[in-house]
Order: structure tokens, then C-alpha cells, then sequence
């Protein structure tokens, strides 16, 4: 069957569970605003007037008492948040990544070239729902105009840090099982490991081998979620080392059980930053372990590579479970 399962959107929380999105849709946001202390730098109120800066650079203002001159849709629309512009022209050919982590409301940050061509557009991309452009090329001697907006009628006190991008690259170790996972593509539907969220033939997926190296991303709206049974050792302590070519997620969850299932614990890793999970468990007992991006798409298809490394034993072929057999087992 191909039905998302509604109730893992926005999963409940259970006892010392945390209530984190283990979904693989964007969810709806509520609005809010936070109210902004004075300016210390500035951007300005319209493309006509954008205040002009060298790049890299870092930049902090307010988007209080501006006006809603610009919206984008990556992925939501609608906005109604005042905005304010900055514009620069590239030194050279060059990629770039723009970064609002630390602004104080939910963001939203769009970039025209010279001729109002929108370059890129990020509303969602940490946690805390602050906004980042990653890899962005720009051609010595053009003109491009930097947007910074919020989601909804958001304003307040904001962030910008435009730095050069360094690319990430995660190598998948030798010996490694490869998670096997289709081609992500608009249109897809995650029917491969994604555990709560599909009713396809292999929704979990048990890795039996130390080493493993996956691939996660994103397509139309959504986010693959990864969804894994870990075996605890004999000693009764799992160690999980990962990193990733992008911002990822990994959760412990629990229960076991898809109607009540949460996170227990979760770590963030990449890019290119290593992250460890330990979990403590009987012996020879099942963990359910999920990984996925810290955010979702917003209309292009995307694919990124990941690596897992535990102190489990074995190499055995990795074995897929079916929803029927995770019922029986859990329910």
C-alpha cells in the first residue's frame, strides 16, 4: 500500500520521550513573533535601496517596523513578514554559504541575481527553524541581491553569516553494507526502511554489520526518513558514530510501537562533523534507530551520503523486516 501513516507526522509524546517530528512531510508552523532589541547593523528596506556589503561578511539587524516588499515559495507561502535587502557584487566565480543560525524568529532568506532572477530560497534549515543557503555559486562582476525574510508574519532581531563553502565529502569505508535505498526523485514514495511513516514491503531495515553507509535527502517537500533495528550487544551498550554530507539526525526511539513511538534521544551530526549515540540496553534486545535530515525539501530532489559505525559484531547480509513481522513483535 502507498498511504503515508498520518499519525507519524507529529508523533506524541510519551513518557521521557521528546516530541520531535519523526515525519517525512513538512509540517504546518505556527505563527509567532519575537520582539527585537535595536539594530546593530542593517540591511535595507527595499531592492531599490539595499545596503551594499563585500562578502564574505557577517551581519546582524532587525526586520521590525519594515515593509513585506518580497516573498518566495521554499516550500511555504503566503508570508506576510517585512524583509529587508542587501546587494553585492562577487569578486570572482565563487560558491558561498549564507547562515541566519542565531536569529531570534523563524526565518526565511531568498537571493536574486542582477535581473531578479531568484537564485536560491530556504525557509526551514536548522532545528530552530532559522534559514541557510548552502553552495551557492556566484560569477565574478554579477550583482545579486541578498532577501531576509520570515515565515508566516515573523520578525525580529537577525543573523546573517556569509562565508565561502568548503564542501563536504563522507567516503563510504571498505567492507561497509549499503543500504540499497531507490534513486530519490520528485514523485518518489518512500516505501524502502521508512518505518512508521509507509506501509511499503520493507519498512525497517536491521543492520547487522559495524559498518554502513546509507543515503538520505530530499524530494518534492518531504525528507527520506531512515528507519533501523540495531541488535544491543552482549555487554549491553550500543555505540553509534556517525557523520553525513549534510545536517542529520539520529534518534533513539521507543516505544515499539508505531501508535505511540518518540524519540528518546537524538544527536546531530555532519557536515562533516562526526556524532556519537550510546544506548544502554539488555542484551540481544531490539533498538529502533532512525536516521534523517534535520530539515525538508522544498522542491528540488537531493541526495546525500551518510556513514554509521558501531561496536556491534558481525558482517552478516543485512535483513529487512516487514511491517507484519514488526507488528507481531511489538503489538
Amino acid at each position: 500500500m502507498r498511504k503515508l501513516l498520518v499519525f507519524a507526522l507529529m508523533l506524541t509524546l510519551v513518557g521521557s520521550a521528546m516530541a520531535i517530528d519523526l515525519g517525512n512531510k513538512a509540517p504546518a508552523k505556527a505563527y509567532t513573533s519575537v520582539p527585537s532589541a535595536p539594530a546593530t547593523r542593517q540591511g535595507g528596506d527595499t531592492i531599490l535601496d539595499a545596503v551594499v556589503i563585500a562578502v564574505p561578511g557577517y551581519f546582524t539587524g532587525s526586520t521590525v517596523g519594515y515593509a513585506d516588499d518580497y516573498d518566495e515559495v521554499c516550500p511555504y507561502t503566503g508570508a506576510t513578514s517585512p524583509d529587508v535587502v542587501y546587494t553585492f557584487v562577487a569578486d570572482g566565480d565563487a560558491a558561498l554559504n549564507l547562515d541566519m543560525l542565531g536569529s531570534a524568529y523563524d526565518t526565511k532568506l531568498y537571493m536574486y541575481d542582477g535581473d531578479l532572477n531568484l537564485v536560491a530560497c530556504n525557509d526551514d534549515f536548522h532545528p530552530d527553524y532559522t534559514s541557510k543557503l548552502e553552495n551557492i555559486a556566484v560569477m565574478g562582476g554579477a550583482t545579486y541581491f541578498i532577501v531576509v525574510d520570515g515565515y508566516g508574519e515573523n520578525s525580529g532581531d537577525y543573523v546573517l553569516d556569509i562565508t565561502a563553502f568548503e564542501p563536504c565529502v563522507v567516503d563510504c569505508p571498505a567492507g561497509a553494507d549499503l543500504e540499497g535505498e531507490p534513486t530519490l526523485v520528485n514523485g518518489y514514495i518512500d516505501e524502502y526502511n521508512g518505518g512508521c511513516n509507509t506501509e511499503g514491503s520493507t519498512p525497517f531495515q536491521n543492520i547487522t554489520n559495524p559498518l554502513f553507509c546509507g543515503i538520505s535527502g530530499f524530494y518534492d517537500t518531504s525528507r527520506d526518513t531512515d528507519w533501523f533495528i540495531y541488535t544491543m550487544p552482549a555487554e549491553g551498550v550500543l555505540e553509534v558514530t556517525a557523520d553525513a554530507e549534510l545536517a542529520t539526525y539520529l534518534f533513539e526511539l521507543g516505544p515499539q510501537d508505531c501508535v505511540d513511538v518518540a524519540v528518546i534521544q537524538n544527536v546531530i551530526v555532519g557536515p562533516c562533523a562526526e556524532g556519537t549515540m550510546t544506548i544502554v540496553g539488555a542484551a540481544g534486545s531490539d533498538v529502533w534507530f532512525w536516521v534523517g535530515p534535520t530539515t525538508f525539501g522544498e522542491g528540488t530532489a537531493f541526495e546525500y551520503n551518510y556513514v554509521l559505525m558501531s561496536n556491534i559484531e558481525g558482517t552478516t547480509a543485512t535483513v529487512n523486516h516487514s511491517l507484519t513481522d514488526v507488528k507481531a513483535l511489538f503489538n
